[in-house]
């Protein structure tokens, strides 16, 4: 069913003319896992659709951010993007268009990536919609870490970045320990289906209670198990709409996973580890 303006998001009606919550100020509730995935830098505007649900939990952080890029010349943003300049002149644009608050679109909505395309929230059930705005969480350069449903605007800004901001030399120091905590306060579980570029920036703060199980999507050459890129983007999206279909509750119950040939491979895999293999058994 393809997503309409009538539908509300995990279960919130409204739309898209309506303005998101503020971040609430309650602890969140707890759940039995939650998965991390990355953002995509392929994003679109969409104000049309769904509204989002809230604002990001971050988001006096991401002002700060969005501050200290526009404080820079084009020459210095290009630099920091590492990108070409017909895709920084895009970028441009985005920075200058920027408003964290207003028009904005649902995150997982808004990247258009090929996690995100395999993901394929657009033609998802209600109930597999609120299943995703429970149970994922996005990371980002911007905005740290979002719930599905929280409102975004394009932007540029990948974790890695080498964004010098209030005293930290880059965002793994701006960000600290802070995504984390707000993970930790939420599950005991975290599935790891991000880059390393991301996950980076929340296990090495998590505290010893709470679980970190990482998904490896590869092939096997030379008794090793090797992965690539665009395959994992593509396994990780139909991963995360496998535990929407599902409900899954523990990294155990998505050993059933068998899409674009992967199957799980029990005797590579351990209690921090799920392999999935090409060709697997």
């Amino acid at each position: 069913m393809a997503l309409t303006s009538d539908m509300g998001a995990a279960g919130i009606p409204g739309g898209a003319d309506e303005t998101p919550s503020a971040p609430p100020g309650r602890p969140p509730r707890r759940v039995p896992m939650l998965a991390l995935i990355s953002p995509a830098k392929a994003m679109a505007a969409d104000v049309d659709t769904l509204a989002p649900a809230s604002l990001p939990q971050f988001l006096p952080q991401a002002e700060t951010l969005l501050a200290a890029l526009r404080a820079m010349d084009p020459v210095s943003l290009r630099r920091l993007w590492q990108c070409s300049e017909a895709v920084a002149q895009v970028s441009l644009r985005q920075l200058e268009a920027a408003d964290l608050r207003r028009r904005l679109t649902p995150a997982v909505l808004a990247y258009r990536g090929i996690q995100y395309q395999y993901m394929a929230p657009g033609v998802m059930e209600a109930g597999q919609l609120a299943c995703l705005q429970e149970r994922l969480r996005i990371l980002s350069g911007l905005y740290g870490v979002l719930r599905p449903f929280d409102g975004v605007t394009p932007y540029r800004l990948e974790m890695q970045a080498r964004l010098a901001v209030g005293g930290c030399r880059n965002l793994y120091e701006f960000w600290g320990g802070r995504l984390a905590d707000a993970l930790a306060a939420e599950t005991d579980c975290l599935l790891d289906l991000a880059s390393e570029e991301y996950s980076r920036a929340v296990r090495p703060h998590l505290p010893p209670s709470v679980r970190w199980v990482r998904c490896v999507f590869g092939e096997r050459r030379d008794g090793r198990i090797v992965e690539k890129g665009t395959l994992c983007k593509m396994a990780r999206g139909r991963m995360v709409r496998f535990l929407a279909d599902r409900g899954a509750e523990a990294p155990e119950d998505l050993r059933g996973f068998c899409e674009l040939g992967y199957r799980y491979e029990s005797s590579l895999s351990s209690e921090t580890r799920l392999v999935f293999c090409k060709g697997g058994t």
